[in-house]
């Protein structure tokens, strides 16, 4: 089973990641830089996979004014690159990760996109049909996209027949659900802002994800941070639990991480369980590195042999 694969980053950044042991508002901290990298969810869920072999392709928006580091991190990762440059300058997100892993984003608002560039890209992507199987839709909005503006773009992949991977949240994702795409991952959290309620038990993440799914999705994955994940499809509830990882230096990437290791299962024809294991496994792996990727397969292996799958 071989899937074209495409990953699509609409809102980029370079990531600024660094660590302290704790952040004290109004003062002068002191942080130790883990590194700045070329990133968006969409970018990180790629390079993932190509780490892992996988041929892909990789599209969106990005500033026209520094550009070069991602230009030379897609030649590094063997990505085409169809990315759509706008003028202006890609975004710089800056990411600190505190004892307890705790992490504070600094977000910033990017680029903004013109109507005749969102026009021009949509009218690209009518044809993605011909070229790939699955698009794996990730991370937030830039600004000149409206959510109903991307919901209507996530319908017109879901008419082509392309299986539509979506990790978004806020309105990105409550439209964007109303699009049913093939296969969504929110985290625990971004589950309790869809259900408006909070979600203390796994009972209660179930009946939620349940609710979720009879939306029309066919795959609902919930990650849930320590306590794993659960993954609800046709097949019924599993949940996965990684071991504990006890060198924790930034849960950066590590829901992309998860999400690469969804797409790369589900790319190698592996069934339910052997995906979720290593999804599951992936995102326990991203924890334990500054950076998203998969250096070493081995320790990949050996972490995915300690996942503990249930049928629930």
């Amino acid at each position: 089973m071989s899937l074209r694969i495409a990953t699509v980053t609409l809102n980029p950044a370079l990531d600024l990641v660094g660590r302290l042991a704790r952040i004290e508002i109004g003062e002068v901290n002191t942080v130790e830089t883990l590194g700045l990298y070329p990133a968006g969810k969409g970018i990180n869920v790629a390079k993932v996979l190509a780490d892992l072999g996988t041929k892909l392709t990789v599209t969106g928006f990005l500033g026209e004014e520094n550009q070069g580091d991602f230009v030379r991190s897609f030649e590094q990762n063997g990505l085409t690159d169809q990315f759509q440059r706008i003028e202006g300058k890609t975004r710089i997100n800056v990411k600190i990760t505190e004892t307890e892993a705790d992490v504070t984003d600094l977000n910033f608002l990017g680029f903004e996109i013109a109507p005749q560039a969102w026009a021009d890209f949509v009218a690209q992507s009518a044809q993605w049909h011909n070229q790939f199987d699955l698009v794996a839709v990730c991370g937030s909005l830039p600004r000149g996209v409206s959510p109903q503006q991307f919901a209507d773009w996530l319908q017109s992949l879901h008419n082509q027949g392309l299986k539509v991977v979506l990790d978004s949240s806020n309105q990105a994702l409550t439209y964007g659900l109303k699009a049913q795409p093939w296969l969504v991952k929110p985290n625990r959290r971004e589950l309790e802002v869809w259900a408006n309620r909070p979600l203390a038990t796994l009972d209660e993440v179930i009946a939620a994800a349940q609710e979720l799914r009879s939306q029309g999705i066919e795959n609902v994955i919930i990650s849930m941070g320590e306590q794993g994940s659960i993954w609800l499809n046709s097949e019924g509830v599993t949940q996965a639990q990684p071991p504990r990882c006890e060198n924790v230096v930034s849960t950066v990437g590590a829901g992309d991480s998860m999400v690469a290791g969804l797409i790369y299962g589900l790319s190698q024809g592996w069934d339910k369980t052997q995906t979720l294991a290593f999804a599951s496994a992936t995102s326990a792996l991203a924890v334990s590195q500054s950076n998203v990727g998969i250096s070493d397969r081995q320790v990949l292996e050996d972490i995915e042999a300690r996942v503990k799958i249930t049928a629930l």
